[in-house]
């Protein structure tokens, strides 16, 4: 893991760990790097969610861009998938994106893309760390005429609705769908988009204040949605996180569809129509034994990644996959976005139930996730150094992995992000497999963090 960037960019309680001077710098040193082998004026996009740090953010990163002689468009609150799509759409060089994705209102983050839309590969985060913590002196500052311009270009929203629809490409009359803006930004596209398709809208948490993103809504926080689908009877519920570059699902029945059994249903629908590239869909370790086992069954290959969307990502371009995800409703289809896409992935469903006249519940229901649990145990770096080698903590969940056996999965991991080591077990039964979880992280406990 970097110095600065996580594995879904640099991300901290703005103005405390992501301060203004962090901002600026990682603007100077994220143009410099990305535009250093052009001859011509560099440009990069700049976009936001609805944040009350995002406009201070913005001046920072903008001023940081400028001062080593780049542009700045300002797209203002869009998509983080809207940056990745309009970055090539423009000709721009380089895509910024101020966001926390789901987390609360008080931490930012800035996510960086590339020319062409992608998300940027370790090696080259790195190369932005190095620049900033080690050798700043190297950032060369410009002066006079030489100085970037800050732009504006009023289209951005409407070319991204407009490219989302013509993905989706499904005329939706007659679907009700409630839809969770998360106030965050599907809150300037989403009514747009869906009811330009033709579905009948009803909008939640769409009215952002710069304190209330991912507030007690959005794919974190679904119960809202869950009693408006089930009380007003709506075919489906489409709920986004702040960004909007997940989407988690409600089924009329009120029942949560998650991004395995999105991606299982997606994965079924370009099978049958000769679309899914190689048959295969890419998901990370932490997908469901469900999946798998639905895949199996149904004809789809699958290759697993470590976790984080950027590893799928890494995957599907190295091996020519055009559909990848995660549960968390990360899910990325590269036939039409760079990047996972929580507008396209339920425009895509909504087309997938107008289609086949079928209710999400039975489409759904062809993949049966098993019971999941997750334990937590906090631990420090020399702990999660030594899991690996340590024969007691092995021997433990190799015992368990025996009396599971095919219908049961054992995961053990330390977070990239936080000072923890997560014990993950599916497994039919939830009571024994959560007393299974508890016991490999009393072991870890005892013997790696004491």
């Amino acid at each position: 893991m970097g110095r600065l960037f996580g594995t879904d960019g640099a991300r901290g309680v703005a103005n405390t760990e992501l301060t203004c001077e962090m901002a600026m710098q990682i603007g100077r040193a994220a143009a410099a790097v990305l535009t250093r082998h052009l001859t011509h004026v560099p440009k990069l996009l700049v976009g936001k969610d609805t944040r009350i740090s995002c406009d201070m953010l913005e001046c920072a990163i903008s001023a940081g861009v400028c001062s080593v002689g780049a542009d700045v468009v300002n797209l203002g609150v869009i998509p983080t998938p809207a940056v990745a799509y309009l970055v090539k759409k423009y000709g721009a060089d380089a895509g910024v994106m101020i966001s926390a994705s789901h987390n609360p209102a008080e931490f930012n983050g800035i996510k960086l893309f590339s020319g062409e839309g992608y998300k940027l590969p370790d090696a080259i985060e790195e190369e932005i760390e190095t620049l900033i913590l080690d050798t700043p002196e190297k950032i060369k500052l410009v002066t006079g005429d030489s100085i970037g311009r800050m732009l504006k270009y009023p289209s951005a929203v409407s070319d991204y609705i407009r490219h989302l629809s013509g993905a989706v490409n499904c005329e939706l009359s007659g679907l009700r769908v409630a839809i969770d803006c998360a106030n965050g930004s599907a809150s300037v596209t989403a009514k747009k988009l869906f009811e330009g398709l033709g579905a009948k809208c009803y909008m939640l948490n769409c009215t952002p204040d710069g304190t209330n993103i991912n507030l007690h809504c959005g794919s974190t926080h679904m119960d809202e949605l869950v009693e408006f689908v089930r009380s007003r009877h709506c075919d489906v519920g489409l709920a986004f996180d702040g960004d909007a570059d997940r989407c988690l699902a409600v089924d009329e029945t009120g029942a949560i569809v998650d991004g395995d059994q999105l991606i299982a249903i997606l994965a079924l629908d370009l099978k049958a129509r000769k679309l899914l590239k190689e048959d295969t869909a890419v998901v990370t370790v932490m997908s469901n034994l469900g999946f798998f086992k639905f895949a199996q069954q149904a004809g789809v290959n699958t290759y697993k990644t470590k976790v984080g969307d950027r590893y799928v990502l890494e995957e599907m371009l190295k091996s020519g996959y055009n559909l990848g995800g995660e549960q968390s409703g990360h899910i990325i289809l590269l036939d039409h976005a760079t990047t996972g896409d929580g507008q396209l992935s339920g425009g895509m469903l909504l087309s997938v139930m107008k289609r086949t006249g079928k209710p999400l519940s039975a489409l759904a229901g062809q993949m049966k996730r098993y019971p999941q649990v997750m334990v937590n145990v906090t631990a420090p770096d020399r702990a999660k150094a030594a899991l690996p080698e340590d024969e007691a903590v092995n021997a433990c969940i190799a015992g368990y992995e025996k009396q599971l056996g095919e219908e049961g999965r054992i995961l053990v991991r330390a977070s990239g992000t936080e000072p923890l080591i997560r014990v993950m077990i599916e497994g039919k039964d939830e009571a024994i497999i959560m007393r299974m979880a508890k016991d490999i992280a009393r072991t870890i406990e005892e013997r790696l963090c004491k």
